[in-house]
């Protein structure tokens, strides 16, 4: 069994430089591709550098016993600009996305380095994530699995499986984000699924332990995470802002889907270098 002992604390100023670092490598790349989901990448930039540097553990070779599943598979670009920083994916993996002879698509796809789930096709994420779970606590290998998911997919019933399975099966080694932006693709979640808030509630009454909190503090994501009970699976909504990070995308739904022309691009890197100081 692994006996790594998870962080107790969390640097929220390195946090908060990583994720200008990332969302201006992901604007980076956007000028190389016709488009990208880049409104879809910041708005969760925060939960899963958290993830990746405050939540698994790893050993002194830099392996880690838990693993990251990202269910909204469209906002990859992040996860992709974390591996590269981790030294998982090459500048030349990240430089040729979406090119002919790189290995990077619009989704994330299963063989590719430190991806653990081909998740293009939206809600099932959370299915594969529950299945890992109990696989860990079959083999007693003390292992967490972390998931993303957007708040559209959450709509799919196969999520809505899963969320019942897990509570069901025990898998209190489960941790899922909601990336609450309230936007599915070109609208919004709140005017086409009304029904669908209060969220934390539905988990609630599915078995889970759920925590709410402002998806961009760095710090209270880590904390809902670490001060948890632990005996359930843990559901974090967590409340964000589509594009966060950029004024003229911050909320807008064309961001869903496009890369920036050269003024927009020039602004962007304006703006993050201005909040880096």
């Amino acid at each position: 069994m692994n006996t790594m002992a998870p962080r107790n604390f969390f640097d929220a100023d390195q946090a908060r430089d990583r994720c200008l670092k990332f969302r201006k490598r992901i604007l980076d790349i956007s000028q190389q591709v016709q488009a990208l989901h880049i409104g879809s990448a910041y708005s969760c930039t925060e939960i899963v550098d958290c993830v990746y540097y405050g939540l698994m553990r790893r050993d002194a070779a830099g392996k880690s016993p838990d693993t990251f599943v990202m269910s909204k598979g469209h906002g990859c670009m992040i996860q992709y600009a974390i591996l590269e920083d981790l030294g998982i994916l090459t500048r030349q993996d990240m430089d040729l996305y979406c090119k002919p002879n790189g290995i990077l698509g619009c989704h994330p796809d299963y063989g590719n380095p430190g991806i653990e789930a081909s998740t293009g096709s939206l809600g099932h994420g959370l299915s594969m994530a529950v299945g890992m779970a109990l696989a860990e606590k079959g083999r007693k290998t003390n292992g967490t699995i972390y998931v993303v998911l957007s708040d559209g997919e959450v709509q799919e019933g196969s999520t809505w499986e899963a969320t019942m399975m897990a509570s069901s099966l025990g898998c209190s080694n489960l941790v899922a984000f909601i990336d609450n932006n309230d936007f599915q693709s070109l609208g919004r979640t709140s005017h086409t699924h009304p029904s669908f808030y209060p969220v934390a509630e539905k988990y609630r009454a599915f078995g889970w332990e759920t925590a709410e909190v402002d998806g961009h503090d760095s710090s209270a994501i880590f904390q809902a995470v670490t001060s948890r009970r632990g005996d359930k699976p843990l559901m974090v909504v967590a409340k964000t802002v589509k594009g966060k990070g950029i004024s003229y995308m911050e909320n807008v739904p064309i961001w869903h889907y496009r890369s920036p022309n050269p003024q927009e691009y020039k602004q962007g890197v304006a703006e993050l270098e201005k909040a880096a100081g």
